[in-house]
């Protein structure tokens, strides 16, 4: 194969796959979480890693000590970015009962943010 399509076939790769998720992209309103939470793959904190959220059964991450409540609501639910947006949003209306200590944003447009950057996480 040629030097330029190689180059050609990088160059297009790269504009096609999106780049990951950086702490640097996160909304101002995530400074709420990161307080407690990693946004990497493991990542130990006073909360369990928010890497992987979307698409994850709410109350399952391994190695975390979860409510009785958000084990229960995981039964019925998969997080992605419009319940993890309510849940950021009112924590306490959407999963009565959880254990975490945060009030919620009570702002629907920066949990929407929040939402959305977390679905970045992969």
């Amino acid at each position: 194969m040629k030097f330029t399509h190689l180059v050609g076939l990088a160059l297009a790769t790269a504009i096609a796959l999106p780049a990951a998720a950086s702490a640097a992209d996160a909304p101002a309103a995530f400074a709420a979480c990161k307080a407690c939470h990693k946004t990497v793959a493991g990542g130990k904190g006073m909360g369990p890693s928010l890497f992987g959220v979307v698409g994850r059964k709410p109350g399952t991450e391994a190695g975390f000590n979860y409510s009785p409540a958000m084990k229960a609501f995981g039964e019925k639910n998969t997080w992605d970015a419009a319940l993890l947006a309510k849940y950021v949003d009112n924590p306490k209306a959407v999963v009565p009962g959880n254990r975490m200590p945060f009030g919620g944003l009570h702002d629907a447009a920066k949990a929407k943010e929040v939402a959305d950057y977390l679905a970045t996480l992969k």
